[in-house]
Order: C-alpha cells, then structure tokens, then sequence
C-alpha cells in the first residue's frame, strides 16, 4: 500500500493532475495513475471509528478551525478558542462567498464512510485518524456551502457532482483515491472513464483489481 505521506497531489496542469513527492525525487506530472475496480466492502462502518477535529500541533485550533483558516481568502483573526472572525471564504463547490464560518462545513472530499468502502476498513486506527485529519494535501478536507456537503453525504461522483467546478471536483477526487491507496467501485467506475475523457485529465487508468 502506498505511504499517505509519501505523495502530494498540488493541482492541474493542463488537465492532468500533477503530483509532488514529498522528501524524494519529484513524479512527473505524466506519470499513469492507476485506480483500481472492485466491489465495496459492506458492513462494519461508524464514523466513530475515524477520530477526527483533533488539535494535533496543540495550538487550541482543531482540525476544522485548522482548514478554516487555510482556507480563507481573507485571513481571519483567531481569538481565544479559536474564534474566528473578519474572514472570507468562498465555497469551491458553488462559489458562494461566507464572511462567517458558520455556514461552512468541513468535506471530507472522499467521505469517510467512502473510504471505508474502499479500503480503509483495512485500515489500522492511526491511519485512519491521519486521514480524517489530513492537513498535508489541501483536496482531502475543504471548507464548502453547508447545505451542500450536507446533500452529498457519503456518495461518489456517480451519484452526486456539486453544480460548479466538476472537473476540479472529479480531478481531486481521484488524486485522493489514488493518494490514499483506496478504490473504485464498477458503477463509481463506469462514470469515471466517462467524465475523465470529457476533462480532459489525460493519466488515469481505471482497471479492474485481479484477485490474490
């Protein structure tokens, strides 16, 4: 399996997701990133199972507040507890601008119960707090329109899409499923060779896992 902190996805390039290893030799951007399809592993999922909103530098700032302020494109001022206030946010998924946190949620991209699906059911509980909590790779966690996070829930693309920056969406969707060693399932499958052609995203090969 591949280390979580061995790869980060920095963005597109000409359609292509381009990615940067981190303490090694740099992957051209060229490079085929394979998913693999198999069925989703059912049954055992509790959110509980992923720790996640932890403080990990102890600075008083929780994951959330952590993405929040990473995110803003006005910094905000941080207060005692981690108040937030004088920011500006703009939600990735339908533009809206926020000038409070409170109408923003924090989307796991991959939501968790996806993951799970995918192969984090194998996971042990460290790696799985390290990816609910994941501050590395800016496309794991996201600050979004609250009702829409909400509308999604755990669905793959084939199933919900937010209604701006598609291409954006699918590109980062597949750079954490890669990322984060997780697969695809044949329906999740089936849209992605779809909707890849039409992006334009150039080095991804979606193939069927073969049996051990």
């Amino acid at each position: 399996m591949r280390s979580i902190w061995e790869f980060r996805v920095i963005g597109l390039l000409a359609g292509a997701i381009v990615v940067a290893a981190i303490s090694i030799v740099p992957v051209n951007a060229a490079e085929k990133l394979t998913l693999l399809v198999t069925d989703d592993y059912e049954g055992g999922y509790a959110r509980a199972l992923f720790k996640h909103w932890i403080d990990e530098d102890k600075d008083g700032c929780n994951t959330r507040y952590e993405v929040l302020i990473a995110e803003a494109i006005v910094k905000p001022q941080v207060g005692k507890g981690c108040y937030l206030t004088g920011g500006k946010w703009r939600s990735p998924y339908d533009r809206k601008i926020f000038y409070s946190p409170n109408g923003l949620d924090i989307d796991h991209l991959v939501p968790l119960a996806e993951a799970w699906r995918s192969g984090a059911w194998a996971w042990d509980s460290a790696k799985r707090m390290a990816y609910a909590n994941d501050l590395d790779d800016k496309q794991t966690l996201v600050a979004v329109t609250a009702s829409l996070n909400r509308s999604k829930g755990d669905r793959d693309p084939a199933h919900w899409m937010p209604p701006k920056r598609k291409c954006r969406y699918l590109s980062n969707w597949i750079a954490v499923k890669w990322r984060f060693d997780l697969t695809v399932d044949w329906i999740e499958a089936d849209y992605l060779r779809t909707e890849i052609g039409a992006c334009n995203i150039t080095n991804v090969v979606i193939k069927e896992a073969v049996s051990s």
